[in-house]
């Protein structure tokens, strides 16, 4: 069974900085391409940064140079690190894992990411 917990979530003013973090309860997460998605009330989930086995990365163009996506295998672990939050970065966040080889795919439960102007 797979599990996604993510943490790290809260309040921050704009500007500031959060990291989040998603543990995998998982085997082979290694085989895991992994990514963070956000939803805003009102909106879509859309994807936010996603990272590969391989360790290659992409992001959305609205936080490109702002975020940063990294994995550690031997953590199961993969974060999101957020800077310069702004207010539009309001949003429940989702850790997501698609498997290489199989494509199932899991859902961590999200955590709600809150920036103030």
């Amino acid at each position: 069974q797979v599990e996604l917990v993510e943490s790290g979530g809260g309040w921050v003013q704009a500007g500031g900085s959060m990291r989040l973090s998603c543990f995998a309860y998982v085997r082979e997460f290694s085989f895991y391409t992994m990514a963070w998605h956000r939803q805003a009330p009102g909106k879509q989930r859309e994807l936010v940064a996603i990272i590969t086995p391989g360790s290659s990365t992409n992001y959305a163009d609205s936080v490109k140079g702002r975020f940063s996506i990294s994995r550690d295998n031997a953590k199961t672990t993969v974060y999101l690190q957020m800077n310069s939050l702004q207010p539009e970065d309001t949003a429940v966040y989702y850790c997501n894992a698609d498997h290489l080889v199989s494509r199932d795919q899991y859902w961590g439960q999200g955590t709600q990411v809150t920036v103030s102007s």
